[in-house]
């Protein structure tokens, strides 16, 4: 992305990314490496960049949110590894790296997976101690943990990778695919949204159009990936092509095809910036993170 405010979010992570994960023990030092491997592989950093941002949007400062960015993108990264594995997705390349189940085996891929989603919620709570002592910051902070957990869980990430695994192979109706789309991607992109507006003090109308914008943009997020894999490229993937159809997942090419693809992503992205219409350019950095976003997919 060419958004400077992003580059500059995205920056702040990754020299941070690392320092939230708990020590280990050198005789499990094994699970550290897979976990390291796949933290460090690159990516867009996308969730955390969002987090960062709405929290500074909502006026808060960013060094305060950056334990719960980081969190989140362990989660998305255990996410990922797990969804990697032969009895899921049986991929073997992940941002042109080799996955890590290739790399360490499947029994420490799957670990690294679990080590890395207990970090980040040892990464929340071990911020929330810091602040028994001020209640106002205290409460912003349980309820950005509590919309992590939520999205991440089996109301959300978890619903939707769950749902998609029973879709394989069957007709899927526009809603059944929206719900899929909407949790299985969708859920920790609002997540991430609504966390860092909790921890920048949003309430009221600015955490409902914060909402609103990143639901939109999560389900166009999604969709766009859809019409990646038909016809994106593995160099700029990172990953190989055609591997939805291959598995006979249910996408939204799959089921209306590019054209009627690419209108959803449109109308999805022009919701999305009409939600935040109102604030201006002091919503720049969303806004161009959505057009962004969505010219993957024209």
């Amino acid at each position: 992305m060419r958004n400077t405010e992003y580059l500059l979010y995205k920056k702040f992570i990754e020299e941070h990314l690392l320092d939230f994960l708990p020590e280990i023990d050198h005789k499990s030092i094994v699970v550290y490496e897979a976990m390291k491997y796949s933290l460090s592989a690159g990516g867009k950093r996308l969730r955390p960049a969002l987090l960062l941002g709405a929290c500074e949007f909502c006026g808060g400062d960013i060094r305060g949110a950056l334990p719960y960015a980081c969190a989140i993108e362990y989660i998305h990264t255990y996410s990922l590894i797990h969804d990697d594995l032969p009895a899921m997705d049986n991929d073997v390349l992940r941002r042109g790296m080799p996955t890590n189940h290739i790399v360490f085996g499947d029994a420490i891929a799957i670990l690294a997976g679990d080590g890395l989603l207990s970090s980040a919620f040892e990464a929340m709570s071990k911020d929330l101690l810091l602040y028994f002592d001020d209640m106002a910051n205290l409460k912003k902070r349980v309820r950005a943990l509590y919309e992590i957990a939520k999205g991440s869980g089996c109301r959300g990430m978890i619903a939707g990778q769950i749902a998609d695994v029973e879709a394989e192979g069957k007709q899927c109706s526009r809603e059944m695919l929206d719900y899929i789309h909407c949790n299985k991607t969708g859920a920790l992109i609002t997540a991430a949204v609504k966390a860092g507006a909790h921890i920048g003090g949003a309430g009221g109308d600015m955490l409902m159009n914060l909402t609103d914008y990143a639901e939109n943009l999560g389900l166009a997020f999604q969709i766009a990936d859809d019409i990646l894999d038909v016809c994106g490229d593995e160099n700029e993937m990172g990953k190989k092509p055609g591997a939805d159809c291959e598995r006979n997942k249910s996408t939204y090419p799959g089921l209306y095809g590019l054209d009627e693809s690419r209108k959803r992503v449109s109308e999805l992205t022009s919701t999305a910036l009409k939600v935040l219409s109102p604030y201006y350019d002091n919503a720049e950095f969303f806004t161009s993170v959505a057009t962004e976003l969505a010219t993957r997919a024209s």
